[in-house]
């Protein structure tokens, strides 16, 4: 029988961990599922350019995974039991193969041999009273379509205020000022703006915010989120015809409700290969997992961390399945990519452990320089096949010595 991989989560991570085994290993010893709610790949760091009314490129999964043996499952995933080691998933595609049994009312329940945890996140209200009424975010695309449609009804003159200091609220802050000139903007950040990066950074950072007209609220702590305003620690009050929330992100429930250890706020908890301390037929990536850097640092959640992640875990899986060397590649960060508008950026150099070194690129060539890194993560995601060995390898070991966990 074929060891059953199955990836929750088509994100960058999801996308990239099951193209990837699928160029490792061959089809006649793994069967890879895929099981994502959305037909098409979102691009999660565009998300704030989808939101001002530019049109993002769809990229259907059946397209992207179509001749690599992944199948592609469309439904939600609505409970994970790591002692049956089954998956219940709601609203499939029709397919079922030999994967799952339906049920009557559209569930479906899924064996696995190895899963891969990539639910990844949305986004954190913090409690804030008020916001979950009446603040709009962009960690998914129903949010940004939703913000879409209400900054399009906007007229000029009206105020706008998206909560969030971090990289997040500055390209989201930027997006709309740029697209929307006749729009009131503000930016309201718990510390100080931009605190972390180089002087050199914060330099550039607040040239393009005086330049495009956004106005900064620093060292402010949003109290409450009502429909026309915003109120902080401090007693201010900041008119919001639209408030845009961008505080970080909080990981899916699923993996608190299950027997898997995960931390205080749901992070699964896994060693330098993602795989799970506490069940080693699982592995976690992206912002689902909590994994350790440099200096026994936690990974920020984004983009630049969870496809590193990808990496490792496929690679992981494809030598425990075939005898392989594991992987031992270190995980760190090289840069903060920033964009501010179309038309420019901020490249933070970092070290390491994402601490902030006096290089910054900035300007035209920055923005050129992020468009390619979104571009090149796209890219990567579309094209799972390429760069795989040409001949891919074997399940060698039978199951009963590897057991049925990888």
């Amino acid at each position: 029988m074929k060891h059953r991989i199955i990836v929750l989560g088509a994100g960058y991570t999801g996308a990239v961990t099951a193209g990837r085994l699928a160029g490792r290993l061959r089809r006649e010893d793994v069967a890879i599922t895929l099981v994502n709610a959305e037909p098409d790949f979102v691009e999660r760091v565009r998300l704030h350019q989808l939101a001002v009314g530019q049109n993002l490129e769809l990229r259907p999964f059946s397209e992207m995974f179509a001749g690599t043996g992944v199948e592609v499952k469309l439904a939600k995933v609505t409970g994970v039991d790591t002692d049956r080691k089954t998956v219940a998933v709601l609203g499939t595609n029709g397919t079922n193969g030999t994967n799952g049994t339906d049920g009557t009312d559209g569930t479906e329940e899924l064996a696995y041999d190895t899963l891969v945890y990539a639910l990844g996140s949305g986004w954190n209200s913090q409690g804030v009273p008020g916001t979950a009424e009446h603040a709009h975010e962009i960690a998914g695309r129903p949010g940004a379509l939703r913000l879409r449609e209400r900054l399009a009804g906007l007229d000029g003159g009206q105020p706008v205020v998206v909560v969030g200091g971090g990289l997040t609220g500055l390209e989201t802050a930027t997006e709309i000022a740029e697209a929307r000139p006749d729009l009131d903007v503000a930016l309201v950040a718990r510390g100080g703006f931009g605190d972390w990066l180089s002087p050199r950074g914060r330099r550039h950072l607040r040239k393009v915010f005086d330049g495009l007209g956004i106005t900064v609220h620093e060292h402010s702590a949003v109290t409450a989120v009502e429909a026309d305003h915003i109120a902080t620690a401090d007693g201010t009050v900041v008119p919001a015809a639209v408030t845009v929330w961008t505080t970080g992100f909080q990981v899916h429930p699923i993996a608190k409700a299950t027997t898997l250890e995960v931390t205080g706020t749901g992070q699964i908890v896994v060693d330098d290969t993602m795989r799970s301390l506490s069940h080693p037929d699982v592995y976690a990536i992206g912002d689902a997992a909590l994994v350790r850097g440099p200096g026994d640092k936690p990974l920020r959640m984004s983009c630049a961390s969870g496809i590193p992640t990808a990496w490792q875990a496929a690679d992981s899986i494809a030598a425990r399945l075939t005898g392989g060397k594991l992987p031992k590649v270190p995980l760190r960060y090289f840069n903060q990519c920033i964009s501010l508008g179309r038309r420019e950026g901020l490249i933070q150099y970092v070290t390491a452990d994402d601490r902030a070194v006096g290089a910054a690129l900035t300007g035209r060539l920055a923005a050129v320089y992020k468009e390619l890194i979104c571009k090149g993560a796209a890219w990567g995601v579309a094209h799972p096949m390429l760069g795989m060995p040409a001949r891919r390898r074997s399940v060698v070991r039978e199951r009963a010595r590897v057991g049925a966990t990888v």
